[in-house]
């Protein structure tokens, strides 16, 4: 072969080479970033942008957000900080259980490191000391709670839909859900963290979990304003928030959804245990009673009783230190067995008839419960 057809070879070699690379390249950066994170104006902005999962958290997201928190918090170029998420469906829908579930199974550390690091995030936002917005536009469940309900402004629209439904998939309402349900009036929180019920629209402010609403509308105009803030005060962002709640009367004429309940829920919620709670919905009789004891008869017993246990300790609680209770319950519901049942019943196989061990709350002994609460030891959460 001559030198010239070598050399040829070798060109075509190369530049097919420099071909492909390009074309990785460019593919690589059509992959979206699971996180926005940006400086707009004075404003430092997170979006979540996984809007085929509902923008569902995992931990690189956890791993991106937090650091970059802390770096706003400190930086005299930012005055205020927005959370949001994208795809129009969802603020964010939950953390990635999937991912935790296989992990647990074979004891990755991942089932570690992920509660560990949201709960971390999750008090971070709650000791912000700048004022930070969540526009909780869309669904808003379990780590989307964690990424919202703990700093100074929620907006809720007609588009949000709140609930912790973790006792349903063998879990407890986590992410702080131990120091904010058992703070809402009366015995609302218990009732919202055992039944999962959900919430919707206007009525996720009137529940005290949103600070505001604001129709969706609305939003990206409340946003342009939020971000030409000049030095913001707590104060001004307040303001700029009411001011679109005035403007926003969409279903303002309609009562809160529990409106006609909420004398029945702190009576029949007000028993010694989860076990009194059925009692007094069973021998209540009425429509809204029995379809909240049929609701609590589908939940993981552990699950029910870790969480009445939560709300009870969490009331008087800091969130730091229900958020270290909350570590020693993931871990324990790791350790255990209803959580993958609730997961491959709800979510895998979507049968909806999850084989809980035990199956009644009889069966879940005093001593079982303790465990779940007890210390790790060096294996704690440190903040």
């Amino acid at each position: 072969m001559s030198v010239t057809v070598l050399t040829s070879v070798y060109r075509l070699r190369a530049l097919y080479r420099l071909q492909r690379i390009q074309a990785h390249m460019q593919m690589s950066s059509h992959v979206e970033a699971e996180v926005l994170l940006e400086k707009v104006g004075r404003a430092g902005v997170i979006t979540m942008n996984r809007p085929k999962v509902l923008n569902a958290l995992n931990l690189t997201m956890i791993r991106q957000i937090h650091p970059q928190l802390k770096k706003w918090e400190s930086d005299s170029e930012t005055d205020i900080v927005i959370i949001k998420g994208t795809g129009g469906k969802a603020f964010c829908a939950g953390g990635d259980i999937r991912a935790v579930t296989e992990a647990g199974k074979v004891g990755g550390s991942l089932a570690e490191d992920f509660f560990r690091e949201e709960y971390i995030l999750n008090n971070a936002i709650g000791s912000y000391r700048k004022p930070y917005i969540a526009i909780i536009d869309g669904i808003t469940m379990g780590g989307g709670v964690g990424l919202s309900v703990h700093g100074r402004f929620r907006v809720a629209t007609e588009k949000t839909l709140f609930a912790m439904p973790e006792t349903a998939i063998g879990l407890f309402p986590d992410v702080g859900g131990g120091h904010f349900l058992p703070r809402l009036r009366g015995k609302l929180g218990l009732f919202l963290a055992l039944t999962g019920f959900r919430l919707k629209g206007r009525d996720v402010q009137r529940a005290g979990v949103a600070t505001h609403f604001v129709e969706s509308k609305k939003i990206s105009e409340l946003e342009k304003q939020l971000v030409d803030l000049r030095s913001p005060s707590t104060e001004d962002v307040s303001r700029v928030l009411d001011s679109y709640q005035n403007q926003s009367s969409l279903d303002s004429e309609k009562p809160f959804v529990l409106e006609k309940h909420i004398s029945d829920i702190d009576r029949l919620f007000s028993a010694g245990s989860v076990e009194g709670i059925v009692q007094n919905l069973k021998a209540d009789g009425s429509d809204f009673a029995q379809k909240q004891a049929e609701s609590l008869s589908k939940m993981s017993p552990t699950s029910l009783k870790i969480t009445y246990k939560q709300q009870q300790a969490g009331a008087a609680l800091s969130l730091q230190d229900v958020l270290v209770m909350e570590y020693r319950l993931s871990q324990a519901c790791m350790r255990g067995c209803d959580f993958y049942e609730g997961v491959r019943a709800v979510l895998v196989d979507k049968d909806q008839s999850p084989k809980w061990n035990p199956s009644t709350l009889e069966g879940v002994s005093d001593q079982a419960l303790e465990q779940c609460f007890s210390s790790l030891g060096d294996k704690d959460l440190k903040f």
